[in-house]
């Protein structure tokens, strides 16, 4: 069974042209960061007007804890190549992958696996 890895891309956006802000704001119900999510293909949230930051949300299962960094890589590619395709200029890029494994379970978390244990 694989291990569920949440990755963060988070950066800022570059200088923007006039048009680039209205396309961003134009679509900016879609990338609201109130509806965020992880997902396979990655989930862009910003809020152009307020700021010029960007976070994408990744999921991805994989085989193994080694394997976490290559997800973090493969996360920051795809940000990185879905700004460039758009023509948005992008600066400042940080990544964080969490193992969802390694993440500790709260209360009613410990109570469900000591009841499936």
């Amino acid at each position: 069974m694989g291990r569920a890895v949440r990755v963060t891309v988070r950066g800022s956006f570059g200088k923007l042209s006039a048009e680039q802000v209205a396309a961003l704001v134009a679509a900016s119900a879609e990338h609201d960061f109130m509806n965020t999510q992880y997902t396979p293909e990655g989930y862009l949230a910003y809020d152009v007007p307020a700021r010029p930051f960007f976070t994408f949300r990744f999921a991805e299962e994989v085989g193994g804890a080694d394997e976490v960094p290559q997800a973090a890589v493969r996360a920051q590619i795809k940000a990185e190549e879905w700004m460039a395709g758009h023509g948005y200029p992008i600066k400042n890029v940080t990544v964080q992958a969490v193992d969802m494994a390694e993440v500790p379970l709260g209360k009613r978390g410990r109570r469900e696996a000591a009841r499936n244990a």
